[in-house]
């Protein structure tokens, strides 16, 4: 199989059903980014502090692939693929793993600044592009037909690094960087 197909040449990609939109239409943003997401998911999880939490993070890039897929489907002319779907126990999961690695932290009583550690630092680039995705996604709202699933998963994913950040720095010996109004 060819990598290149030349296709694109003309500033279109296709989306699941044939339909040809150009590269900057909203859907192929909002998937792109997930896609962003999913590439610096896969560098966080290279780190060594965050070997336990490797197969929670594998089974996050199997999700976001399937939103990448679900959002990539033109839904006027074929149906969503089943393996797309975001189903309510897939947000629950975060939740859970939200819950345990918060039990272990000190009360947050401070806004915390990106910092403290390498992977604490990717957890926040994490973060900060979960969210960026999560915007695209709900911008295609006002035009497409989106599960809401999909929203609050890409919202309690970023709430996730968030909690893996301040637990993997703290853990790994290291200092959270506690903003300061007046520096």
């Amino acid at each position: 199989m060819k990598i290149y197909t030349k296709t694109g040449d003309d500033g279109k990609t296709g989306l699941i059903g044939g339909t040809r939109v150009p590269k900057n239409d909203n859907r192929i943003e909002a998937y792109g980014t997930v896609d962003e997401l999913n590439s610096f998911l896969g560098l966080l999880a290279s780190y060594e502090l965050l070997k336990t939490e490797n197969y929670f993070l594998e089974k996050i890039q199997h999700r976001l692939f399937a939103i990448g897929s679900y959002l990539a489907t033109d839904t006027t002319k074929i149906g969503v693929n089943e393996a797309s779907i975001i189903h309510k126990n897939d947000i629950f999961e975060i939740e859970n793993e939200i819950d345990k690695l918060n039990k272990n932290l000190p009360t947050l009583t401070n806004f915390i600044l990106p910092g403290g550690s390498i992977e604490g630092s990717m957890c926040h680039i994490c973060r900060t592009v979960s969210r960026r995705a999560e915007r695209r996604i709900l911008s295609l709202t006002d035009v497409y037909i989106i599960d809401i699933e999909i929203v609050k998963y890409m919202n309690r994913l970023s709430d996730y690094f968030f909690v893996l950040s301040r637990y993997i720095t703290l853990s790994g010996g290291y200092k959270e960087i506690i903003w300061k109004q007046t520096f």
